[in-house]
C-alpha cells in the first residue's frame, strides 16, 4: 500500500524509495550519530543519487522526523476496552516512550529533529502530535476531560524532552511517565 508522505501522495514505487531512505537513515545514524548525519550520507548508504533523496526529503531534520513517524506507526492500534482508562492510558505513554528506549541515538536525534523549524517537520510535528492526541483520547474512553487529556501531553512532551537532552533514559523516563500519568488520572476521578 503506497503511504502518504509529507510532501505529496507516493506511488508504491515511491513509498519503497521513502521506506528505503529512512532505513539508510536509521542505519547511518546509528553509525555515524546525528551531529555526522546528512541527506547525502544517507543517499550513498541507500545507494541512490543525493538528488533523489532530496527529492522526498527537505533536510535531515525532516529525514529523521519521517522515521519517528514511521517508528510511531508501528504501535498496535486499538485499546481492550476490558482495561481501566488509568491503566491504558498508561501502558500508551510507556509504549510510546519505550519506541526507541533501546536505541538513545536515535530517540534523541528524533527529538532534536522534531524541534526542527523546516516547513516539512512541521507537517510532522503536527501529525505525531495529533497521532499521539488520538491514540491518548481513545484511551481515555468517551467522555474524557479534555484538560486530562492536555496535562498527559505536556507529561509526555516534556519527558521526551527530557529525556532527549540526556537528563535521564528512555527507560527511565517510561516509568516516571506511567507514574506521572498515574497522578493526572488519580486526581481526575
Amino acid at each position: 500500500m503506497a503511504q502518504e508522505s509529507t510532501r505529496r501522495r507516493l506511488s508504491p514505487k515511491q513509498a519503497g524509495m521513502v521506506r528505503r531512505l529512512t532505513a539508510a537513515a536509521e542505519d547511518e545514524l546509528l553509525a555515524s550519530g546525528y551531529a555526522s548525519l546528512t541527506v547525502r550520507n544517507v543517499a550513498g548508504r541507500a545507494g541512490v543519487a543525493p538528488a533523489t533523496a532530496y527529492t522526498y526529503f527537505s533536510s535531515k531534520n525532516h529525514l529523521i522526523a519521517e522515521l519517528f513517524w514511521r517508528k510511531l506507526q508501528t504501535l498496535p492500534d486499538g485499546v481492550d476496552e476490558s482495561v481501566p482508562p488509568q491503566d491504558r492510558v498508561i501502558s500508551l505513554l510507556r509504549e510510546i516512550a519505550l519506541l526507541m528506549a533501546g536505541e538513545p541515538e536515535l530517540a534523541a536525534a528524533c527529538t532534536s529533529a522534531l524541534l526542527g523549524s523546516d516547513p516539512d517537520v512541521a507537517l510532522l510535528r503536527m501529525r505525531v502530535g495529533s497521532g499521539i492526541r488520538n491514540r491518548l483520547e481513545e484511551a481515555l474512553g468517551e467522555g474524557f476531560d479534555p484538560e486530562v487529556r492536555d496535562a498527559l501531553e505536556f507529561a509526555y512532551a516534556g519527558a521526551l524532552v527530557q529525556a532527549g537532552m540526556g537528563a535521564t533514559s528512555y527507560a527511565r523516563i517510561a516509568d516516571r511517565l506511567a507514574s506521572t500519568a498515574g497522578l493526572i488520572m488519580g486526581s481526575s476521578t
